[in-house]
Protein backbone atom coordinates (compact mmCIF):
# COMPACT_ATOMS: atom_id res chain seq x y z
CA UNK A 1 0.00 0.00 0.00
CA UNK A 2 1.54 3.30 -1.05
CA UNK A 3 1.43 6.09 1.50
CA UNK A 4 1.16 9.83 1.16
CA UNK A 5 3.43 11.43 3.79
CA UNK A 6 2.08 14.33 5.80
CA UNK A 7 3.71 17.67 5.05
CA UNK A 8 5.30 18.79 8.29
CA UNK A 9 6.31 22.11 6.73
CA UNK A 10 2.79 23.36 7.43
CA UNK A 11 0.54 23.28 10.47
CA UNK A 12 -2.46 22.39 8.30
CA UNK A 13 -3.05 19.21 6.30
CA UNK A 14 -5.89 19.53 3.81
CA UNK A 15 -7.46 16.11 3.39
CA UNK A 16 -8.71 14.80 0.05
CA UNK A 17 -12.48 14.40 -0.35
CA UNK A 18 -13.60 11.41 1.73
CA UNK A 19 -14.45 8.29 -0.20
CA UNK A 20 -15.26 4.83 1.05
CA UNK A 21 -15.14 1.83 -1.30
CA UNK A 22 -18.33 1.06 -3.20
CA UNK A 23 -19.99 -2.33 -3.19
CA UNK A 24 -19.77 -3.55 0.41
CA UNK A 25 -23.20 -4.10 1.91
CA UNK A 26 -24.01 -2.99 5.43
CA UNK A 27 -24.50 -6.65 6.37
CA UNK A 28 -21.03 -7.51 5.09
CA UNK A 29 -19.42 -4.64 7.03
CA UNK A 30 -21.09 -5.82 10.23
CA UNK A 31 -19.82 -9.35 9.58
CA UNK A 32 -16.28 -8.01 9.03
CA UNK A 33 -16.28 -5.78 12.12
CA UNK A 34 -13.87 -7.04 14.77
CA UNK A 35 -11.28 -5.84 17.26
CA UNK A 36 -7.66 -6.44 16.28
CA UNK A 37 -4.66 -5.66 18.48
CA UNK A 38 -1.80 -6.49 16.12
CA UNK A 39 -0.74 -3.89 13.55
CA UNK A 40 1.87 -3.59 10.83
CA UNK A 41 4.00 -0.42 11.07
CA UNK A 42 2.95 0.74 7.59
CA UNK A 43 1.51 4.24 7.52
CA UNK A 44 -2.03 4.77 6.30
CA UNK A 45 -2.66 6.45 2.98
CA UNK A 46 -3.97 9.99 3.08
CA UNK A 47 -7.22 8.91 1.33
CA UNK A 48 -7.75 6.22 3.98
CA UNK A 49 -7.09 8.71 6.76
CA UNK A 50 -9.53 11.12 5.12
CA UNK A 51 -12.26 8.48 4.88
CA UNK A 52 -11.76 7.33 8.49
CA UNK A 53 -11.94 10.83 9.95
CA UNK A 54 -15.01 11.75 7.92
CA UNK A 55 -16.72 8.51 8.90
CA UNK A 56 -15.82 9.13 12.55
CA UNK A 57 -17.43 12.54 12.99
CA UNK A 58 -17.35 14.41 9.70
CA UNK A 59 -19.96 16.66 8.11
CA UNK A 60 -22.61 14.77 6.14
CA UNK A 61 -25.21 17.57 5.81
CA UNK A 62 -23.39 20.73 4.82
CA UNK A 63 -26.37 23.07 5.03
CA UNK A 64 -27.01 22.15 8.69
CA UNK A 65 -23.54 21.09 9.79
CA UNK A 66 -24.94 17.62 10.52
CA UNK A 67 -22.45 14.95 11.48
CA UNK A 68 -21.95 11.28 10.67
CA UNK A 69 -22.48 10.30 14.32
CA UNK A 70 -25.19 11.52 16.70
CA UNK A 71 -24.55 13.57 19.82
CA UNK A 72 -26.80 14.25 22.78
CA UNK A 73 -28.69 17.55 22.41
CA UNK A 74 -26.61 18.12 19.26
CA UNK A 75 -23.82 19.40 21.51
CA UNK A 76 -21.18 18.02 19.11
CA UNK A 77 -18.88 18.05 22.11
CA UNK A 78 -16.43 15.42 20.85
CA UNK A 79 -13.17 16.55 19.24
CA UNK A 80 -11.24 13.93 17.28
CA UNK A 81 -7.45 13.95 17.52
CA UNK A 82 -5.26 11.92 15.16
CA UNK A 83 -1.99 10.80 16.78
CA UNK A 84 0.51 9.64 14.16
CA UNK A 85 4.23 9.03 14.02
CA UNK A 86 4.65 12.40 12.32
CA UNK A 87 2.74 14.33 14.97
CA UNK A 88 -0.59 14.89 16.66
CA UNK A 89 -3.41 16.71 14.91
CA UNK A 90 -6.92 17.92 15.67
CA UNK A 91 -9.52 17.09 13.03
CA UNK A 92 -11.45 20.12 11.75
CA UNK A 93 -14.61 18.55 10.26
CA UNK A 94 -15.99 21.73 8.74
CA UNK A 95 -12.93 22.28 6.57
CA UNK A 96 -12.06 18.55 6.47
CA UNK A 97 -8.46 19.15 7.45
CA UNK A 98 -5.96 18.35 10.18
CA UNK A 99 -4.51 21.06 12.41
CA UNK A 100 -1.14 20.37 13.99
CA UNK A 101 -1.17 20.20 17.78
CA UNK A 102 2.33 18.85 18.44
CA UNK A 103 5.05 17.87 15.96
CA UNK A 104 6.29 14.81 17.82
CA UNK A 105 5.36 11.16 18.19
CA UNK A 106 2.95 10.85 21.13
CA UNK A 107 1.62 7.39 20.27
CA UNK A 108 3.14 5.80 23.38
CA UNK A 109 0.98 8.10 25.52
CA UNK A 110 -2.26 7.05 23.84
CA UNK A 111 -2.64 3.75 25.70
CA UNK A 112 -1.15 1.48 28.30
CA UNK A 113 -1.12 -1.52 25.93
CA UNK A 114 2.14 -2.01 24.04
CA UNK A 115 0.63 -1.96 20.55
CA UNK A 116 -0.60 1.63 20.93
CA UNK A 117 2.96 2.94 20.65
CA UNK A 118 3.46 1.36 17.22
CA UNK A 119 -0.03 1.44 15.69
CA UNK A 120 0.09 3.76 12.65
CA UNK A 121 -2.91 5.79 13.84
CA UNK A 122 -4.42 6.37 17.25
CA UNK A 123 -7.65 8.34 17.29
CA UNK A 124 -8.40 10.13 20.55
CA UNK A 125 -11.94 11.22 21.38
CA UNK A 126 -12.07 14.27 23.64
CA UNK A 127 -15.29 15.60 25.16
CA UNK A 128 -15.52 19.30 25.95
CA UNK A 129 -17.78 19.85 28.94
CA UNK A 130 -18.07 23.55 28.07
CA UNK A 131 -20.22 22.62 25.06
CA UNK A 132 -22.57 20.44 27.10
CA UNK A 133 -24.90 23.15 28.31
CA UNK A 134 -27.35 22.12 30.99
CA UNK A 135 -25.81 18.70 31.58
CA UNK A 136 -26.24 17.28 35.06
CA UNK A 137 -22.92 16.60 36.84
CA UNK A 138 -23.65 12.89 37.13
CA UNK A 139 -24.51 12.57 33.43
CA UNK A 140 -21.39 14.08 31.82
CA UNK A 141 -19.32 10.91 31.57
CA UNK A 142 -22.29 8.77 30.52
CA UNK A 143 -23.43 11.08 27.70
CA UNK A 144 -19.92 11.86 26.46
CA UNK A 145 -19.07 8.16 26.53
CA UNK A 146 -22.21 7.26 24.58
CA UNK A 147 -21.41 9.86 21.94
CA UNK A 148 -17.80 8.68 21.66
CA UNK A 149 -19.04 5.09 21.33
CA UNK A 150 -21.13 6.04 18.30
CA UNK A 151 -18.05 7.59 16.69
CA UNK A 152 -15.97 4.51 17.48
CA UNK A 153 -18.50 2.23 15.79
CA UNK A 154 -18.39 4.40 12.66
CA UNK A 155 -14.62 3.92 12.59
CA UNK A 156 -15.02 0.15 13.01
CA UNK A 157 -17.34 0.00 9.99
CA UNK A 158 -15.14 2.31 7.90
CA UNK A 159 -12.15 0.14 8.83
CA UNK A 160 -14.05 -2.94 7.68
CA UNK A 161 -14.75 -1.23 4.35
CA UNK A 162 -11.09 -0.21 3.96
CA UNK A 163 -9.66 -3.60 5.08
CA UNK A 164 -8.04 -2.01 8.11
CA UNK A 165 -7.59 -3.41 11.61
CA UNK A 166 -9.29 -1.46 14.39
CA UNK A 167 -9.63 -1.67 18.18
CA UNK A 168 -11.28 0.74 20.61
CA UNK A 169 -9.57 1.26 23.96
CA UNK A 170 -10.20 2.82 27.37
CA UNK A 171 -6.85 2.00 29.05
CA UNK A 172 -5.22 5.44 28.77
CA UNK A 173 -3.12 7.61 31.05
CA UNK A 174 -5.55 10.46 30.53
CA UNK A 175 -3.67 13.00 32.60
CA UNK A 176 -0.36 12.51 30.74
CA UNK A 177 -1.97 12.50 27.31
CA UNK A 178 -4.13 15.53 28.08
CA UNK A 179 -1.04 17.46 29.16
CA UNK A 180 0.87 16.45 26.02
CA UNK A 181 -2.03 17.52 23.78
CA UNK A 182 -2.48 20.78 25.65
CA UNK A 183 -6.14 20.13 26.47
CA UNK A 184 -8.21 22.67 28.36
CA UNK A 185 -9.51 21.93 31.88
CA UNK A 186 -13.02 21.45 30.45
CA UNK A 187 -11.82 18.74 28.04
CA UNK A 188 -11.72 15.07 29.01
CA UNK A 189 -10.39 12.11 27.03
CA UNK A 190 -13.14 9.51 26.68
CA UNK A 191 -11.81 6.74 24.41
CA UNK A 192 -8.95 5.92 22.07
CA UNK A 193 -8.99 3.79 18.93
CA UNK A 194 -6.02 2.24 17.11
CA UNK A 195 -6.11 1.70 13.34
CA UNK A 196 -3.74 0.18 10.81
CA UNK A 197 -3.05 -2.79 8.61
CA UNK A 198 -3.47 -6.05 10.50
CA UNK A 199 -0.31 -7.92 11.39
CA UNK A 200 -0.22 -11.42 9.95
CA UNK A 201 -2.00 -13.95 12.11
CA UNK A 202 -4.08 -11.40 14.07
Amino acid sequence: MSTVPLDLETDTVVLPPPRLPDGASFELLLKRRRSTRGFLPDALTLPSLSALLWAAFGINRIERGGRTAPSAHDWQEIEVFAVLKEGSYRYDPRAHRLLLVKAEDLRALTGTQDFAASAPLNLIYVADRARMTGVRPNEFEFLAGADAGCIAQNVYLAGAALDLAVVVRALIDRRALAAALGLAPTQRITLAQSVGLAAHGT
